[in-house]
């Protein structure tokens, strides 16, 4: 049987989570039920296609995603299903899949249409998990709805390239559970830009001048420990999703504090990277 994924933006102390789960164990007892994550900020679209983008391509070909972040219908967001890339997203049309899956064209969109469905404050429960387990039986997509042909298109945070290619300006995209903050930079972009040259990344009062390939690369190994770096320095890497990061080495806001507390950075804020 598929695997259902869940993500939210419902947190974890209310029952929300906990009667999507039961809705679905109710109708297929022998479901796969696997959280993506449910602390998605409150109808944070750009951050639920962040997570779920680098998570998704993770699971089997053939999994459904519900998609639990700003999902009630409204006359402009419809209730739809995407299969694309060889997976099932069922969500509303807010362009959360367009931002996931950009650079790939969907196989079927359906707008969702259930025999004596009704308005409902709790689509996630209501309508999506009826959905997804009508898939999960192996189910035809065009017993859920009719095809829809236009897809809701969100623009997509891009990093600019001055004149001359003297400098890139990025902004933040995501900040995750250490605090480290996630900007719009792909590897490959850097370094198609870079051409070798050195640089330096400015952001907020801080600069750096390297990119290291792993958070402890910022350690001398080879150094006495009390002559070395350690906990609490600002380093940047690329990512497991090949973006680019600031964090700090066993940071977060539990402990000493994470790299978005530390440089006051939050959502859209922007760094920039010269080179010489």
């Amino acid at each position: 049987m598929a695997i259902i994924t869940l993500t939210t933006d419902f947190g974890l102390k209310d029952h929300f989570v906990a009667a999507v789960k039961g809705a679905i164990y109710s109708e297929l007892e022998a479901a796969k039920i696997v959280d993506i994550s449910h602390l998605i900020r409150p109808f944070h679209i750009q951050e639920c296609a962040y997570i779920l983008k680098n998570a998704y391509h993770h699971f089997p070909k053939g999994s459904i995603h519900i998609v639990g972040v700003d999902a009630e219908k409204t006359p402009e967001n419809d209730h739809i299903v995407v299969y694309v890339d060889g997976h099932y997203f069922i969500c509303a049309n807010t362009g959360v899949v367009h931002l996931i899956c950009a650079s790939i064209t969907p196989d079927k969109v359906v707008r969702i249409s259930l025999p004596n469905e009704v308005d409902t404050a709790f689509p996630t429960l209501e309508i999506f998990v009826k959905v997804a387990c009508h898939i999960a039986r192996g189910g035809s997509l065009d017993v859920i709805g009719k095809p829809l042909s236009q897809l809701k298109e969100l623009i997509d945070l891009k990093p600019k390239i001055s004149e001359g290619e003297k400098n890139i300006s990025g902004a933040v995209m995501y900040i995750d559970n250490y605090e480290n903050v996630v900007i719009n930079i792909h590897k490959s972009f850097f370094h198609t830009h870079q051409r070798g040259r050195k640089f330096t990344l400015s952001a907020r009062h801080k600069k750096i001048n390297q990119i290291h390939s792993k958070y402890s690369d910022i350690i001398r190994f080879d150094l006495d420990k009390n002559n070395r770096k350690g906990p609490g320095e600002l380093l940047a890497i690329f990512n497991e999703a090949g973006y680019l990061e600031l964090a700090i080495y066993k940071g977060s806001n539990h402990s000493s504090g994470g790299a978005a507390t530390l440089l006051g950075l939050d959502y859209l804020d922007h760094i920039v990277i010269e080179f010489d």
